[in-house]
């Protein structure tokens, strides 16, 4: 009987908990998931025999190693800057390992060591990173099998609202960790474009954006998605004159989201001032200049050169920004005031479903000839609890437990699905899920 050790039980361990509890029975599985709130756990585990809930602690060395040397795999799917405490107890141990998350700095310098042990550390199986690098290494890698030479490559991706239930100004609703969105492109983004390198700063990242259409699923814009240029190396694309990742909203949020950053409310650096009554009215104005004979409204419109009328001050309006309902916060951040006040308004609503959207992009040459191919999926989830981004983070990290447990995969070290061992056989298998992409060809 294999021993899993899934640690963490958030929505987004939801869909992975319940595939593997689905091949428990045939596979002889027992699976321990290890989480905070182990009320939750077992709402997730819903009586199965082969799931146990217990209560984690992963500040608790003693706790970790306990649980590490008792499994056969390690699943981490807590937050990210945990993984590297799992690891090491799943090097001490010899216990393989599975994560979403990307590779860190501490994971990949368990390379060696892990080898020396004969374990795997499987890395990068969620949608992004995950299922772009399978998706897109595939068709890389037959690019490259028919002979073609890889001249320009770009991928997007965004979590949004589905299109039946998109309806506010913002075309867009929280699917995924709020904080996150706020914060989001907060460092400098680069790319490579025509064998130039592109830097793009935080404070005009939002005005810096393209446009493309995603199967019968509308119009999208994109915005550049942080360090496009580590993925010459991890898609084995060291030479191409260009690569570009970048992150998918319906046209409009991008200008809109630019004047909060304008703004500095997207700032998680310092504590703003105010107390818990301070409205949202004044929080704005606080990031205004000073002047008592003039409108918030007004301002806003002044320094930022909007129109009174137009489509962004009316995503404002409807957000509620310039009301005198009060923050109910003290020493937080901005961003986190921020986060307070867009939560009210774009939370998912009860009978509301998410969709992923992804899409890539290839340009090459073949016999002489320049070519172009696209590569896109969308997916809807089906309620609040098994949503787009909840299985298309899981299922794939689940998938390779499996493969991992039947004895499928043969690797050691520290591993991302980049290799058509992890990619083929996890891709084939998410097409029972309709995580399917549908190629075309493309105009170049």
């Amino acid at each position: 009987m294999k021993r899993i050790l899934v640690l963490g039980a958030g929505l987004s361990a939801t869909s992975l908990i319940d595939y593997l509890l689905k091949h428990s029975e045939i596979e002889d599985w027992q699976l321990r998931i290890g989480n905070r709130h182990t009320e939750k756990t077992r709402e997730k585990i819903a009586g199965h025999p082969r799931g146990e809930a217990i209560k984690f602690d992963v500040q608790n060395q003693a706790q970790i190693d306990e649980e590490v040397k008792g499994c056969d795999i390690a699943v981490s799917f807590l937050p990210a800057r945990f993984h590297a405490l799992i690891a090491e107890a799943c090097v001490k141990h010899g216990k393989h390992m599975v994560t979403a998350s990307y590779v860190s700095k501490e994971m990949q310098a368990l390379d060696k060591s892990a080898k020396d042990k004969g374990i795997v550390m499987l890395n990068e199986l969620g949608v992004d990173p995950g299922i772009d690098h399978m998706s897109a290494m595939r068709v890389i890698d037959d690019i490259r099998d028919q002979g073609g030479k890889m001249l320009a490559f770009s991928s997007s991706t965004g979590g949004l609202i589905a299109p039946e239930y998109d309806n506010n100004p913002w075309h867009y609703k929280f699917t995924w960790n709020p904080r996150n969105v706020v914060l989001a492109g907060q460092a400098t983004s680069c790319y490579l474009e025509n064998n130039k390198y592109k830097y793009i700063p935080y404070h005009q990242l939002f005005t810096r954006t393209a446009k493309t259409e995603v199967l019968d699923f509308g119009k999208f814009e994109i915005y550049p998605n942080r360090d496009s240029l580590s993925y010459r190396k991890t898609y084995g694309l060291e030479d191409i004159p260009s690569i570009f990742r970048g992150t998918f909203r319906r046209p409009g949020y991008c200008k809109a989201w630019n004047v909060f950053v304008q703004l500095g409310l997207t700032d998680d650096t310092v504590i703003y001032e105010g107390d818990e009554n301070t409205s949202y009215r004044e929080f704005i104005n606080s990031f205004l200049p000073y002047d008592p004979e003039r409108s918030v409204e007004d301002k806003i419109c002044s320094m930022l050169h909007l129109d009174p009328d137009g489509e962004i001050m009316e995503k404002f309006e409807w957000l509620g920004i310039f009301e005198d309902t009060p923050i109910n916060m003290k020493n937080a951040s901005p961003a986190e005031i921020l986060q307070s006040i867009l939560e009210e308004k774009l939370a998912l609503g009860e009978n509301d479903k998410d969709m992923i959207v992804m899409q890539h992009k290839f340009v090459y040459e073949q016999d002489g000839v320049k070519k172009g191919r696209k590569s896109s999926f969308a997916y809807i989830g089906k309620d609040q609890t098994q949503t787009a981004m909840a299985i298309t983070v899981g299922i794939p990290a689940a998938i390779a437990v499996r493969l991992l447990a039947i004895g499928e995969i043969k690797l050691t070290g520290v591993h991302t699905p980049v290799i058509p061992e992890l990619y083929n056989p996890i891709l084939d298998e998410l097409e029972k899920y309709d995580i399917q992409f549908i190629e075309e060809d493309m105009e170049v």
